[in-house]
């Protein structure tokens, strides 16, 4: 008989960010056992020699079923982490069954047809339009000093700084198709205290925690960025959340 694989992690950075923000949590979870993979969405990272204006939604989430499928995925932890939410939650029509449960890590959870720009709200939205009006040429928005997301210490600032990259505007702007997989999908929630998601977001995530008993609310006395900030904290949680099904 076949040796029954460990369960796996998938990790799904957030926006102008990639693989590397999950590095250290990545490590850890390899240490204790866990295959673990930290895909970089097309346009970032590393890939960000693939940037260009087409890159949608739709693109991003490829690239996780792409992982799925050629990774011969099954029995996953799936990991979002702030915009990682959106392919997170789009993927999910297609790798379910593939998925354990999933974690969303201070990260957006849509309904169908909701962009980003609907879910934060219309002067954080209009503030994003504007960065990529003056210094995106239109079509992508440029990078934020990583205090903006609530770090701190001005070598972590500095280094985050020397990763992030541009992103397409696009990406914010499309609107999800079907998420019904993820909301019925077992699921945990981290909150990051302070989070960086809108309130009425929050509060939408933890009223879908009070009511649905397949679905877990755990909060993280952390900034936005609690994979850089706090990785043991946040490794214990995403481990314990693989009892979640």
């Amino acid at each position: 008989m076949a040796k029954q694989q460990p369960t796996g992690f998938v990790l799904v950075h957030g926006g102008r960010h990639g693989g590397w923000a999950w590095r250290d949590v990545a490590s850890r979870l390899r240490d204790l056992g866990y295959p673990t993979y930290r895909p970089t969405l097309t346009g970032l990272g590393e890939r960000a020699h693939l940037l260009r204006s087409e890159i949608g939604l739709e693109t991003h989430i490829n690239d996780l079923v792409g992982v799925f499928e050629y990774e011969d995925l099954s029995d996953v932890v799936l990991v979002a982490h702030s915009y990682g939410g959106m392919p997170v939650a789009g993927a999910m029509q297609q790798v379910f069954d593939r998925v354990r449960t999933v974690v969303w890590v201070d990260a957006h959870l849509p309904r169908e047809g909701e962009s980003v720009f609907d879910l934060i709200g219309d002067e954080r939205a209009a503030q994003m339009k504007a960065m990529a009006a003056e210094g995106g040429e239109g079509w992508y928005v440029p990078t934020s000093d990583a205090s903006w997301w609530g770090l701190s210490d001005p070598d972590q600032i500095a280094w985050v700084n020397s990763k992030t990259t541009p992103q397409p505007i696009k990406t914010y702007l499309d609107k999800i198709g079907p998420t019904d997989r993820a909301w019925s999908h077992p699921g945990t929630t981290i909150e990051c205290n302070p989070s960086r998601l809108p309130a009425v977001e929050v509060a939408r995530q933890r009223a879908r925690a009070e009511s649905d008993p397949h679905f877990h609310r755990r909060v993280i006395a952390a900034c936005h960025e609690p994979m850089l900030t706090h990785p043991d904290e946040l490794t214990e949680l995403l481990v314990e959340a693989i009892e979640n099904r």
